[in-house]
């Protein structure tokens, strides 16, 4: 396939014709793939580079009345998505070899996305011993993340175990940073409100002790350390001030994070139940300035979905999660290019180039270089929508966003130089993973 993009606004502001060839971008279209191009006008559009996920849960195996790896993929590429990093909370859990080559195995054999298989850091997430992450790390698979997400590692001896087997080949451990015995029963973010409202709290310390704990073992051993979903103000200065001390810690903030705050509890509506929970419009306000100084590096979207009996229920019984992979990128420019604090190369940085070196993703460093994969998404920012179910394309319908305002939509999708979403639609599933199998080049990243 070759595909001719016209008049593509790049994220520094200049304009240029794309040419994709053989899943790669190439300076012009040789004359043999010209005549039989599909062109696309881009007029008004910013040409980003795909984005990247580092923070998703598409369920599978063992939760398909949830997700699937096929329809969380195509929830991935309606966002502009062409990455995502599975989280390990399925059922088997990935803690095998075996596994996690079972679920790229999937990814690949869909082809919306290119998926990547987080590999949980115990066995069976029961925090008792470490998974099999040397064998996670040399299988077909090649895990680079490991992650508990939805518990933490609690116990440091075993933390302190993993982030040292990490460094022998490069990996990280992303931490889900939740003191357990703090957090007992927990049902929103402690404070006045959650007082107010006769329900039990989740204090911020909870987080930031078990990341200041972790920023010292990494410093100890020299290992990477990533911080998932943080959501308070004292845990970006804590992550601001290990940056300060060279520590190698990155961090990520959820799209809901960044704009939704602990008020909407009042409604007792379990879709703004979430793990961690929504804060104060400080942490909120914090969040946004820790992103645009760097302190907090990338946006993932902790994508949850959950069948509707999960959440159609009352708040203390509902699952914590939301869907997150369509909404993303539009949640983003409300809440942080709206305001002028990041532009849209900042966007490039934070949901595409970054969260792909942190996974150890190739083809991302140099976004629409001559000979990368083609990995692209056309946005249109003059775009508004009230956001409902109709741009919902996975199986989850728990969105924060249903009914709520929100600008830009994503036009055109094109994965490893073939196209997923066009005209703002999904492409269907057959000739995606037609093209998919067909490998476009070896463009895979």
């Amino acid at each position: 396939m070759s595909i001719r993009i016209i008049g593509a606004r790049l994220p520094d502001g200049t304009s240029r014709d794309l040419f994709i060839e053989n899943g790669r971008f190439v300076d012009q279209l040789s004359g043999s793939q010209s005549s039989g191009s599909q062109s696309i006008d881009a007029a008004g559009l910013i040409a980003l580079p795909g984005l990247v996920d580092l923070h998703t849960h598409l369920r599978e195996p063992g939760f398909e009345q949830s997700e699937t790896v096929l329809t969380g993929s195509r929830a991935a590429a309606i966002g502009g998505f062409t990455a995502v990093f599975a989280m390990a909370n399925t059922l088997p859990v990935q803690d095998t070899a075996s596994v996690v080559e079972q679920v790229q195995a999937f990814g690949q054999q869909h082809g919306y996305v290119t998926v990547r298989p987080i590999g949980a850091v115990t066995a069976g997430l029961a925090g008792q011993q470490l998974s099999e992450i040397g064998a996670m790390a040399q299988s077909r698979a090649h895990v680079r993340v490991f992650s508990d997400d939805g518990h933490c590692v609690h116990d440091a001896l075993l933390m302190r175990r993993a982030l040292e087997y990490v460094t022998t080949f490069g990996g990280v451990v992303a931490q889900h940073a939740q003191d357990p015995r703090l957090t007992l029963g927990a049902q929103m973010n402690e404070g006045a409100l959650s007082n107010e409202l006769g329900l039990a709290g989740w204090p911020a310390v909870a987080e930031e002790s078990i990341i200041a704990r972790d920023v010292l073992l990494a410093q100890h051993v020299g290992a990477r350390l990533h911080v998932c979903h943080v959501s308070t103000a004292g845990s970006a200065d804590v992550i601001r001030w290990a940056k300060a001390r060279g520590v190698d810690v990155t961090a990520e903030v959820t799209p809901h994070h960044l704009l939704l705050t602990e008020e909407l509890a009042r409604s007792y509506d379990s879709r703004f139940k979430v793990n961690p929970p929504l804060r104060r419009d400080e942490d909120v306000l914090a969040l946004r300035e820790a992103l645009a100084d760097g302190t907090i590096d990338i946006v993932a979207t902790d994508h949850a979905p959950h069948p509707v009996e999960a959440k159609d229920c009352a708040w203390g019984e509902a699952a914590n999660g939301m869907v997150g992979l369509e909404s993303a990128l539009s949640v983003v420019h409300a809440a942080v290019v709206e305001s002028g604090m990041l532009d849209w190369s900042d966007v490039a940085r934070v949901l595409s180039s970054k969260p792909a070196e942190i996974g150890r993703l190739s083809g991302y460093d140099s976004a629409f270089a001559i000979g990368s994969p083609a990995n692209l998404t056309l946005y249109d920012p003059a775009a508004s929508r009230t956001f409902s179910v109709n741009d919902l394309r996975g199986k989850g319908v728990n969105s924060p966003y249903l009914g709520r305002q929100l600008p830009g939509r994503v036009i055109t999708t094109i994965h490893n130089g073939y196209l997923t979403v066009s005209d703002g639609e999904l492409v269907d599933a057959d000739t995606v993973a037609k093209d998919a199998v067909a490998g476009n080049g070896g463009a895979h990243g």
